[in-house]
């Protein structure tokens, strides 16, 4: 198996790179040159050059896309996260490639769950333009797999986390590190998470498992936590220590709300559950690390 990687400078990209045998690493023409086998491109959107990319390549994991940032319009993002992906799996199509495992984003689902977790088969909810873009690619993907037979794999990770994340969880991190006092002591809140550790493990099976392709999969630890669990966690993973502060979620929401930060105090007091089981029941994958193991890695991160 010889696989093409986009995306492989970012936070799940290098550590795939650094774990996994990649054939080709595709980078942005302005990052720093780090692999011989290197193919360049200068934008990710339709106009990209994917000539030579695919020599010898039978598997395409696509990382690379813009991620969820204010600054970027819908434009931006289905430029890039649609349209761009669609020309890649085209061009792949055409080069011969056989597989395309498309990461894409559990936003697609939606932001909250409430009795049922999410599964593979829950009903789509975008809930942004971010979230919107991934779903678009995904159909049209799923629309390419079947007029053209390549075999398509989408993954919807739940947060990834890991030395050096970032986003929410970098902050959190840094917060946690820097001032070990926090408000959860009374949340008792599921969510799901995933370490960039078995996200690349999981992905590595997606690219070679025979009963993968055609696929959702709705990528976690296969734990639920609350932030509470999670949070201390992180705290034992650094090394040191965090207290819990008794502050009722009414509160936090209210405060949320107040500040204009309702929809950050809900994706840390709110439930976002998945339900993974179908990683188990068509690939046989389980977690390969649990939460306290991915966690230990974070003390070399600080």
């Amino acid at each position: 198996m010889n696989i093409l990687l986009t995306g492989s400078s970012g936070f799940i990209g290098s550590f795939f790179t650094s774990n996994y045998p990649i054939k080709r690493h595709v980078v942005r023409s302005s990052d720093k040159v780090r692999y011989a086998s290197e193919h360049s491109i200068a934008n990710l959107d339709e106009s990209a050059n994917w000539s030579d990319a695919f020599v010898d390549i039978d598997t395409v994991i696509h990382l690379a896309g813009l991620a969820h940032d204010h600054s970027f319009t819908e434009e931006d993002y289905q430029a890039v996260n649609v349209s761009g992906t669609l020309h890649l799996a085209r061009e792949a199509t055409n080069a011969g490639v056989k597989r395309f495992v498309f990461v894409s984003s559990i936003g697609v689902n939606g932001t909250i769950t409430t009795e049922t977790p999410f599964s593979n088969n829950s009903v789509p909810n975008p809930h942004n333009a971010y979230s919107q873009s991934k779903y678009d690619a995904e159909v049209g993907l799923n629309n390419l797999a079947k007029d053209t037979g390549i075999e398509v794999v989408i993954v919807r990770p739940t947060l990834v986390y890991g030395p050096d994340a970032p986003g929410n969880f970098g902050a959190l991190t840094q917060l946690i590190h820097k001032f070990p006092f926090l408000p959860f002591a009374l949340v008792n809140n599921k969510r799901n998470f995933i370490s960039v550790q078995n996200l690349c493990d999981l992905l590595f099976t997606c690219a070679s498992h025979p009963k993968a392709p055609g696929n959702i999969f709705l990528a976690s630890d296969c734990e639920s936590v609350s932030i509470k669990e999670f949070s201390n966690a992180i705290a034992v993973g650094l090394g040191g220590p965090l207290i819990q502060l008794p502050v009722p979620v009414g509160l936090m929401k209210f405060l949320g709300k107040l500040f204009n930060k309702p929809t950050m105090v809900q994706q840390l007091v709110g439930n976002l559950e998945v339900d993974s089981s179908n990683l188990q029941h068509v690939l046989g994958w389980s977690a390969p690390y649990t939460m306290k193991q991915a966690m230990s890695f974070l003390s070399g991160s600080k």
